[in-house]
């Protein structure tokens, strides 16, 4: 009798944390709506900080495009003493280096936010143009000096 009685005080436990456990149809609606009110919430706060992220790369962008336009006016200037021949070499350089500049500024302005995924790959290989023109700049610029 005593091993029925605690067989049935088990069975009757079980049941109510079942019992306790279970959700109406309406609170699991519930439950999903909020899931999917904090996933949206979740997807816009990554879209706003993508967004931010393509907009200050165009930014720091622009500020390198003028200040690369600010080194290549004042090489121009430092080489209009030169000699013609040796001036029509440095302004021959000096333009490919400029319109290299413009093409960096140009790419960044019509980038279209197509994916994070995309702006990874955009942005480093961006990079790795800018530092590579950066060089050539700075190893012509030195060359000049010298």
């Amino acid at each position: 009798m005593k091993r029925s009685l605690l067989k049935l005080s088990a069975a009757l436990l079980l049941a109510g944390a079942f019992w306790i456990g279970c959700s109406s149809p309406s609170e699991k609606v519930e439950n999903a709506e909020k899931g999917v009110a904090d996933a949206k919430k979740d997807l816009a706060q990554a879209n706003d900080a993508y967004l931010a992220d393509i907009q200050q790369n165009k930014e720091r962008a622009d500020v390198r495009a003028a200040a690369n336009d600010s080194s290549i006016a004042q090489f121009k200037a430092r080489i209009s003493k030169e000699k013609k021949e040796t001036r029509v070499a440095y302004e021959k350089k000096i333009a490919e280096l400029d319109a290299k500049n413009k093409d960096l500024k140009r790419e960044m302005d019509e980038y279209k936010a197509s994916g994070k995924d995309d702006w990874e790959k955009f942005k480093i290989k961006f990079n790795e143009e800018v530092t590579a023109f950066g060089d050539s700049f700075r190893n012509f610029t030195a060359l000049k000096r010298n």
